[in-house]
């Protein structure tokens, strides 16, 4: 298989036991969370998106699955820049019409649902589902082969507002009714007995975040119980960053295209390429019992640029880079230093030019326990100072830094009274 490397012995692989070509079946690719548009420390990555889209464009036509899952957040936002609709436009042509292969996406918490669902019963004319808000009616896209129907049901993300007028039920108030509404009318859709596969944008309670998720509400509310999709044969998710199972091995998260920041630094970003079996074909291994055998293969994505964590003194730091062969990767630097550093930002760069942070832990210092804000504000400029010097240095200012101080702010205030004047 072109480009295609099964992922072992990582918190993000799928469990050994699970891979493809074990059986003749229906073929799904998976994929969520492309956000298209991103930015990542104000740099555009739509350069970076595109390699690893024409390798997934790549993939399809090797592969030839029977559709394409996109679960979700296909922007990164909801008015999205003009590259990144035009990068998703080129991406599905290619698909679509290119190869024949037909793709249903759906549309994220960073979607606008009206931007995604637009022209959406004029697309599936051409094998392009996509739905950016739930319908009442949940009817499937169905799909055959030689084993019978397999029911497709995508479950765009839904605030719960919407899902109350949609679903006409008052009692929709979090996340979790959302989802076990747009369920129960997708189960009730298709006969029993038959493959049903849903295709969801949700955070199933357990998972394991990124700071790159926006979170899709407050507290506890956003997230939906893994037992609320039992019934299908498989649930492509997505939303989390980290591809994942969600509560057993069917229910699962293809993850990101990208890493969308530096706490996913470890994670192997992949598209994951999943075989159904006959109904009723799962031996408890691979699959719910009385459900269709599922096999997933996780596919890895090679970026342009990795995201790296470096960590060391910056001397060390540059001597490395100067031979390292990913210099040009995006790169944050912890630095071990405690003396002061000039322009470490700066001189980084000249050897890893994608620097975009570092970070200085042992310099950090938590903050004075026992002073409160009102007593904060009562305090003078020296005094204040003298507590950022400290908290800084580790060591109280000298006398002659303390009246450079007091000099530098009676400088400051003739020059704003001449102002006013």
């Amino acid at each position: 298989m072109l480009g295609a490397t099964v992922r072992r012995g990582d918190p993000f692989a799928p469990e050994p036991s699970v891979c493809c070509g074990m059986f003749a079946a229906m073929r799904l690719l998976h994929t969520a969370d492309w956000h298209l548009g991103r930015l990542f420390h104000n740099v555009h990555l739509t350069d970076d998106q595109a390699v690893v889209l024409d390798q997934l464009v790549d993939l399809v036509r090797e592969v030839r699955p029977d559709v394409v899952l996109v679960a979700g957040d296909l922007y990164d936002r909801a008015v999205p820049p003009t590259e990144a609709v035009e990068l998703l436009d080129d991406v599905l042509t290619r698909i679509v019409a290119g190869l024949g292969v037909p793709v249903m996406a759906i549309a994220g918490n960073h979607d606008s649902p009206a931007r995604v669902g637009f022209a959406g019963a004029l697309l599936r004319e051409r094998g392009l589902h996509v739905l950016g808000r739930p319908h009442a009616d949940s009817t499937p896209v169905t799909l055959h082969d030689d084993r019978g129907p397999v029911h497709l049901f995508p479950l765009p993300f839904c605030e719960p507002a919407m899902a109350r007028h949609v679903f006409g039920d008052a009692d929709i108030h979090d996340q979790q009714a959302v989802v076990a509404a747009a369920v129960g009318r997708a189960l009730a859709a298709a006969p029993a007995g038959e493959r049903r596969i849903a295709l969801a944008h949700a955070f199933v309670a357990g998972g394991a975040q990124s700071e790159s998720e926006r979170p899709i509400s407050v507290g506890g509310a956003g997230s939906v119980a893994p037992a609320t999709f039992e019934g299908f044969d498989y649930v492509a998710l997505g939303h989390l960053h980290g591809p994942q199972q969600a509560g057993q091995p069917t229910v699962r998260y293809a993850g990101s295209l990208l890493k969308y920041s530096f706490s996913e630094a470890g994670h192997a970003k992949s598209v994951s390429l999943v075989e159904v079996g006959a109904a009723g074909s799962a031996d408890g291994d691979a699959g719910a019992a009385g459900r269709a055998r599922v096999a997933v293969e996780t596919i890895a994505l090679a970026p342009a640029r990795d995201v790296r964590v470096l960590e060391g003194e910056l001397a060390d730091l540059l001597a490395a880079g100067r031979d390292d062969p990913c210099a040009d990767d995006y790169v944050k630097a912890v630095l071990r230093d405690t003396s002061a550093l000039l322009d470490p930002l700066g001189r980084l760069r000249e050897v890893y030019p994608n620097t975009l942070a570092i970070e200085r832990p042992l310099l950090e210092r938590p903050a004075r326990p026992g002073v409160t804000p009102g007593e904060l504000l009562r305090r003078s400029e020296a005094e204040l100072f003298a507590d950022f010097f400290q908290e800084v240095t580790g060591e109280a200012p000298t006398e002659p830094q303390a009246a450079a101080f007091a000099t530098t702010v009676d400088e400051l205030r003739g020059r704003q009274r001449e102002a006013a004047s």
